[in-house]
């Protein structure tokens, strides 16, 4: 393979997947989207909200549950203590009223362990995952629950809308557009038949169809989705059905974040490897085009850069470089300024691609190191 071959190559693989693929998917909920039938429906619903070490938290978390505007006749809420040392259980109990059962485990086991066991005993038709950090908007539940008046709607997500928290920093600026940009994505996908996984701060399923999932799984909030996706049944988006959380404060955060996340990707593709066959993945393109080609973001990032330094004799590979070499400068400006106030796009944006590029990479190491727990330890307030 030739130095030009490899450049190129590298190049368009990332245009595609960046930008290719959203005007892709753009264009076919556009000219053809699939019908979803929404109406307004009340089946009962279980909210399940595991937590460990939460005392801080779960007593506002719960309040949040109590202002949802849902018939308290149809709704249970399940928090569970997932091996907690700092009083959660205690908190909870303190603050639970009809409808709400606190459980406690002893000892930690995981999310997907805990999983297992509470959501094929919970009584809900409907079952809704969520986290203690987030709040929800007082209408998410009825928004995700008019989805499933369509039979053929399986899982249905909602969207997260990450809050200012008045520092507006370049980090928080970045990823909050990387979100709104995911969040077209996702809602395009889900127009034209389904999304790939699902917004694990919010996200609802038919209690039949509910997987029991490998205890080390690290993102249920994809392998249930696509497990679900499998059998025939669609993975919706509704941005209407809104979970908030604060943008990241920190780059570490952040790099934390995305590197824990981008582990579970490869865990998935690599151990359910019928996710990478389009004869056995309905939502094949979408996987590949949304998760796969993005695993490999920065080995191609490197490939286009090195294959254009040996370029660099040939007309306009100069300017290619050139280019690169700017938007780097950028990047690194971006994160020399991350600290300061509000950031111009041009250096958050750059930043904020080269952070996520980096936890892919650091991602790609902690799981061929099996260095990724499936447990997580919450980031400060």
């Amino acid at each position: 393979m030739t130095t030009a071959v490899i450049f190129w190559t590298s190049l368009i693989l990332l245009v595609y997947a960046y930008a290719g693929y959203p005007a892709l998917i753009g264009a076919w909920a556009l000219l053809r989207p699939r019908p979803n039938v929404r109406r307004a429906i009340l089946p009962t619903v279980t909210i399940v909200i595991v937590a460990h070490n939460e005392a801080e938290r779960i007593g506002a978390r719960i309040e949040n549950l109590r202002s949802l505007d849902y018939p308290k006749e149809s709704l249970e809420i399940l928090i569970v203590s997932d091996g907690s040392t700092d009083g959660t259980a205690v908190r909870a109990r303190a603050g639970a009223q009809a409808g709400m059962r606190v459980i406690a485990f002893a000892a930690r086991r995981g999310k997907p362990a805990v999983l297992n066991e509470i959501v094929p005993r919970s009584r809900g038709d409907i079952v809704v995952l969520a986290d203690a950090r987030q709040r929800f908007d007082p209408g998410a539940v009825r928004a995700l629950v008019a989805h499933f008046a369509d039979p053929e709607a399986g899982a249905v997500s909602g969207d997260l809308i990450l809050t200012d928290d008045g520092r507006g920093t370049a980090v928080g600026q970045g990823v909050g557009a990387y979100r709104r940009y995911e969040s077209f994505v996702r809602h395009c996908e889900s127009r034209v038949g389904s999304t790939v996984g699902a917004t694990g701060a919010i996200y609802a399923i038919r209690r039949t169809l509910f997987p029991p999932l490998p205890e080390d799984t690290i993102l249920d909030d994809v392998l249930i989705p696509m497990l679900i996706a499998r059998r025939g049944y669609r993975v919706l988006f509704e941005p209407a059905a809104r979970a908030f959380d604060r943008a990241p404060a920190t780059a570490r955060e952040e790099f934390g974040r995305k590197a824990r996340t981008l582990a579970g990707n490869f865990q998935l593709l690599f151990r359910e490897k019928w996710l990478l066959n389009p004869l056995g993945n309905p939502l094949w393109l979408q996987t590949v085009s949304h998760k796969g080609l993005r695993l490999l973001g920065p080995a191609l990032l490197l490939a286009a850069f090195a294959s254009n330094v040996f370029l660099i004799g040939r007309p306009g590979y100069l300017l290619a470089l050139l280019a690169q070499v700017t938007f780097y400068a950028s990047a690194f400006l971006g994160g020399l300024l991350r600290g300061r106030g509000r950031v111009l796009p041009l250096f958050s944006l750059p930043y904020t691609f080269c952070l996520v590029n980096g936890a892919a990479l650091a991602g790609a190491f902690r799981f061929l190191a099996s260095r990724q727990r499936v447990t997580w330890d919450k980031a400060s307030a």
